[in-house]
């Protein structure tokens, strides 16, 4: 017989043998033979499981366009797998609230201690329940065997549990969360392990995970009612559409033929995860669950008002640290010193226990932890040019990872930039175009490997090692003359990104990780023969339309230049600008806000065939700058009706139009355009639009350098009429086509707020660094 290398192949013929009960049906030495046949490709398995294994393939040979018009179609042609009745597992649970407990704390090395066990517990523990291993160090071997060992004494079973787990049955183990197959007898154990080991290793970490048991072609055709016979198909679906309750759940269809492709991306793989996915949320939400312990109930550790507290003041301190083991006196609660420690390990990338540890005696045991700067460093290594590109002629063994926010803010004039990235249409790809568990694995590995390249390329193009310069700070270590990477990964994972970079490096950085995540997925040569481009395995190239979209409809700056979208998917980013002093609780806030409102942008423009990235920025020169949310204050303080409707900025941006702003910045500040007639014209811009435009105008015919580029760059690349070929700068006209309130449409609206907020924040060519420019602390309202 021929062997499908397919690897969910294996992991359900490998379910299928096992069977139901918490003991296999056949001996461990007979299943482990028939995975290392599967694996290895041969032509022959144990008799006693061969027709087991054959269900599996028939299963996944199944075209991905097949979908039955009748359920007795599905019988008669799939007999054999529509009477198989042993069910098998699937799990999905991880980290839940993930921010709220790694932005806890101010510190840098407590935020990158909580994302980097966070990071470890689902990309080395979780997998290593199912025997997979993440690499061949010996970091991640350590680490790998402890959380094994872990699970088989904290769920005894004879055999182990891990023996009736193997690698191929994870789906993907990425972005925080974990889908993975497993015998149906470990749903259970599997959900609660993956609860308790977040609990275990974090103490104050939310999780949650959940599991189902289901037949073997529901896999493939989605969930089937208890009697199978039963299933609501097809012909049920064409006679009851047009009910709101079935509408919900399938969509609003038009056509016949719209129905039937309505029906198939529902009844799918897809609906399984979704039921997992109802489960997941009803169980968060404190739902008791059969047979499992209840989650209303999370970790809490009591404080008392007379007690001494950590840092964060949200827990009793367990120990006390001294100078100089610490910079300056520190109280730990017992997780913020897990935190610390594991944000020590991380910078360092030793598997030293720091004397202050060792003297509190709280026991807790921690192998070595690899970093995101030893990820960055290992992808340099692979990429020569771009390794030359960052470091130039500096050794990188004299480079230093930054302690704190203040090392970043030094390379930019004590200001840094969030940037906070997810993934566009993600859910929507998913549900059209995923239909089987390969499919989903596949889909995983994609897109984490484009987001993972796409963030060191942005940085290694944009960044350098920076040398402290006129520093002192009593929390660091580090001194003036030491060098230090200028970033701060907190996290990569799946399609979401969470950096900290220099302020006048934000801009390029994001718009960049938008560019080179569409092209690592369109498999364009980017880096070297081993690039991420080369391990891209779908296909996600939009198909040409007989309606080509029009660039005008969705690019303000030079829309004829734009290139058009090619990627069915894409990032949305969030840039936020502030001081590095900036409370940490309050700059997430904006983040978030930000980033929402840069993805409802780019869903505006999908609807005229913009499949692109978008941007949303802000900066922050004062704490208490804003006290409302930010579509709050752009409305009230932002939008202006003086005749005409008057919108004061125009964030958020496509790519292209992020680029063209950077494009624009630099010509501003190639023209020497006074600072005190940026500011004046921007205050101008509240009286009318042809107070503004008079202004401008004045102001330009000034200048005694740098006008035609400023006419190149920001007049005829963003203010040309519509009518005539004039422009109305620092004007832009907006009809509202794409809007559904159009109460304030037409509308006036500018990047030249933008332009002046963000103007000490862009660093020309050839700049390291923005020391000739004073950022002024100012109240922005």
């Amino acid at each position: 017989m021929t062997i499908d290398l397919n690897t969910i192949s294996t992991a359900i013929a490998w379910c299928l043998a096992w069977g139901e009960g918490r003991k296999p049906q056949f001996g461990l030495p007979l299943l482990k033979q028939m995975r290392e046949a599967l694996n290895q490709g041969k032509t022959e398995v144990p008799e006693e499981v061969k027709a087991l294994v054959r269900q599996a393939q028939r299963l996944q040979e199944i075209d991905k366009n097949y979908f039955p018009t009748t359920l007795n179609e599905l019988k008669e042609k799939y007999s054999d797998l529509w009477n198989q009745e042993t069910k098998i597992g699937l799990v999905y649970g991880g980290a839940t609230q993930i921010k709220q407990y790694v932005f806890e704390s101010s510190k840098l090395q407590e935020i990158r201690g909580a994302s980097t066990l966070l990071d470890r517990i689902n990309l080395v523990d979780l997998p290593a329940f199912f025997n997979k291993k993440q690499s061949e160090s010996n970091i991640d071997n350590t680490q790998y065997n402890l959380a094994k060992n872990w699970l088989n004494c904290n769920f005894p079973n004879h055999p182990d549990i891990s023996e009736a787990l193997i690698p191929e049955m994870v789906i993907y183990s990425t972005g925080g969360n974990l889908l993975a197959l497993c015998p149906a007898a470990f749903v259970d154990d599997l959900a609660n392990a993956i609860e308790k080991r977040y609990v275990k290793e974090t103490l104050t970490a939310n999780s949650c995970a959940v599991g189902e048991r289901f037949r073997l072609l529901e896999l493939r055709f989605g969930l089937f009612n208890p009697t199978v016979e039963n299933t609501p198909w097809l012909d049920w679906y064409h006679q009851n559409y047009n009910k709101p309750l079935v509408q919900a759940y399938f969509g609003f269809p038009g056509s016949e033929s719209e129905r039937v492709e309505q029906f198939k991306n529902r009844k799918s793989f897809n609906e399984l995860t979704t039921k997992l996915a109802v489960l997941f949320n009803q169980r968060r939400s404190g739902n008791d669950v059969l047979n499992r312990p209840s989650r209303r109930y999370p970790p809490m550790f009591e404080t008392h008002p007379y007690l001494r507290r950590d840092r964060s003041e949200r827990r009793s301190a367990v120990t006390s640290v001294q100078p100089p083991k610490l910079p300056r006196e520190t109280d730990f609660s017992e997780t913020s010193a897990r935190q610390h420690l594991v944000g020590y390990r991380a910078k360092k990338g030793s598997s030293r226990i720091p004397e202050w540890y060792a003297e509190s005696q709280l026991g807790w045991e921690l192998c070595e932890i690899e970093g995101w700067v030893n990820k960055f460093d290992r992808f340099l290594d692979r990429n020569p040019a771009l390794k030359h590109k960052y470091y130039k002629d500096i050794q990188p063994g004299e480079v230093k990872i930054a302690e704190n926010l203040s090392h970043l803010g030094n390379a930019s004039q004590n200001f840094i930039a969030y940037i906070y990235a997810d993934g566009n249409n993600v859910g929507g790809y998913i549900q059209k175009e995923i239909r089987t568990p390969q499919e989903y694995q596949r889909f995983s590995e994609d897109v984490q490997l484009a987001t993972e390249y796409a963030v060191y390329n942005a940085l290694a193009e944009n960044l350098h090692p920076h040398k402290l310069k006129n520093f002192n700070d009593e929390d660091s270590t580090l001194s003036t003359g030491d060098l230090v990477h200028p970033f701060e990964i907190i996290t990569i994972g799946g399609d979401d990104i969470f950096l900290i970079v220099p302020a006048d490096r934000a801009l390029a950085i994001a718009q960049l990780i938008g560019q080179r995540f569409e092209q690592i997925l369109l498999k364009e040569p980017l880096f070297t023969a081993n690039s991420a481009a080369a391990q891209i395995q779908g296909d996600y190239q939009i198909q040409s339309s007989n309606s080509p979209t029009n660039p005008q409809k969705i690019h303000r700056y030079k829309p004829l230049e734009a290139p058009p979208t090619q990627c069915k998917l894409s990032i949305s980013s969030s840039i936020l600008i502030a001081a590095y002093r900036t409370p940490t609780y309050y700059a997430k806030d904006f983040i978030d806000q930000l980033l929402k409102s840069a993805k409802e942008r780019a869903k505006t423009l999908k609807k005229v065939g913009y499949c692109g990235g978008t941007v949303d920025i802000m900066t922050l020169k004062s704490v208490t700058m804003i006290s409302s949310d930010v579509k709050e204050f752009r409305q009230e303080a932002l939008f202006k009706k003086i005749n005409q409707n008057l919108k004061l900025y125009a964030a958020p941006y496509t790519l292209h139009e992020l680029e063209g702003l950077i494009a624009s910045i630099k010509a501003l500040k190639n023209a020497n355009f006074p600072k005190s007639q940026l500011y004046q014209i921007r205050s101008l811009l509240e009286q009318g639009k042809h107070v503004a435009i008079l202004n401008y105008r004045y102001f330009r015919t000034r200048l005694k350098q740098g006008k035609k580029e400023l006419r190149e760059q920001f007049e005829e690349a963003w203010c040309q009429a519509k009518t005539n070929e004039g422009n109305l700068a620092p004007w832009m006209y907006d009809k509202g086509e794409l809007e559904r309130d159009k109460s304030n449409y037409p509308l006036y609206e500018t990047i030249w707020r933008d332009m002046v907020d963000l103007y000490e924040f862009i660093a020309l060519e050839n700049d390291d660094s923005l020391e000739s420019e004073q950022v002024t602390v100012e109240d922005e309202l």
